[in-house]
């Protein structure tokens, strides 16, 4: 549809296809003029997109090209319609509490694998700011392979997590878990993940699609990109293309680090798809020193950003300790990390308000 398109004319079309028997579903997502200098974005223009399923002759024989608010009509070849770059040539921006994730700048998220206590949560969020990151991870529900392992605090964990936003500004993005706590968990946070092992939780994908936040969306460790590309659409297709991919390493039979990170599928799936990709040198390494090289390979490949684990006491996390940074280490990832990406002509999201911060103080 036309940026100028109104809720009428969306409608008119739905209508009309419905009307033949075939089937329409609006989704939605912003694009944004983002100033690195100042760090803010200075204009946004909705996104929508109708994707249609039915007769083919019927649907062309429809004439929508000619229906107000239409901006262009395209046969989509490929599976993934929505997210494929053959529907949006032009690779697109989700925009996360007002951070861009995209082609132009590099966004480093960061923040404890766990929310385990005000206190921890806060010092990492600190941590993660004065390194430069623009985006807060914290888990309060914790998906684990062993019942008996630390399963995160829940609704409480979300109630510090919000807290902590408050105290340092920084948007936050957080795993969900279960269809029945989608609305609950989006109500507290600015972007939902969905975590590698319910990449393939239709149900899942479909309600994240329906609620109108960003979402996350880790590869599954078994997954091949196009079934996490099928996965993205599923999402897509419920209304929601603000959506970014994220390569979080692949089980292989290599035991020397926790999972293979697929370096691959940067270029590849930007190729593929419009969405942004990330990558999460943490879980793929599964050792703190893996996470530095790792993230240099990322950057070079041509990610979009970064998604990395933080903790004040890494030796007493409940979860991932071994692959949590100390605030020495992330520092010393952002410093790199922002003189590559300078190298490959981009800028790191928020860089600049940053080295400004730091300079002042």
């Amino acid at each position: 549809m036309a940026p100028d398109a109104a809720a009428a004319d969306v409608d008119a079309v739905v209508a009309l296809v419905e009307s033949t028997g075939g089937e329409a579903f609006v989704s939605r997502g912003v694009t944004g003029v983002y100033d690195p200098v100042s760090g803010r974005e200075q204009a946004r223009v909705s996104r929508v997109v109708i994707g249609l399923v039915g007769d083919v002759d019927q649907l062309e024989a429809l004439n929508l090209q000619a229906m107000r608010g239409v901006a262009k009509v395209k046969r989509i070849s490929t599976q993934h319609k929505l997210v494929s770059r053959e529907h949006h040539p032009e690779r697109s921006v989700v925009h996360v509490g007002g951070v861009p994730i995209g082609p132009d700048t590099v966004t480093l998220m960061a923040g404890p694998c766990a929310v385990e206590t005000p206190t921890q949560t806060l010092a990492a969020a600190r941590m993660a700011k004065a390194a430069g990151a623009t985006v807060l991870r914290g888990g309060a529900f914790k998906p684990r392979t062993s019942p008996y392992a630390f399963q995160g605090l829940g609704e409480r964990g979300l109630r510090i997590l919000s807290d902590v936003r408050d105290e340092v500004g920084l948007p936050i993005v957080t795993e969900v878990v279960a269809v029945e706590d989608v609305a609950m968990v989006a109500s507290y946070v600015d972007m939902l993940q969905i975590g590698t092992r319910n990449m393939q939780n239709f149900s899942l994908l479909q309600a994240v699609g329906a609620v109108g936040k960003p979402v996350l969306l880790k590869r599954g460790m078994n997954a091949t990109i196009e079934e996490w590309l099928m996965a993205a659409e599923y999402i897509a297709q419920r209304g929601n293309l603000d959506i970014v991919l994220c390569e979080r390493g692949i089980r292989t039979f290599e035991t020397a680090t926790r999972n293979t990170l697929d370096i691959s599928a940067v270029p590849v799936v930007q190729r593929l798809s419009h969405l942004p990709v990330i990558i999460d040198p943490s879980h793929s390494g599964g050792r703190r020193d893996l996470v530095l090289p790792l993230s240099r390979a990322g950057v070079v490949a041509g990610a979009d950003g970064l998604i990395v684990d933080v903790h004040p006491q890494p030796d007493l996390a409940l979860c991932d300790g071994p692959q949590a940074l100390t605030a020495g280490d992330l520092q010393e990832l952002s410093r790199s990390v922002a003189e590559l990406t300078a190298l490959m002509g981009r800028r790191m999201a928020g860089h600049a308000r940053h080295e400004r911060r730091r300079l002042a103080g």
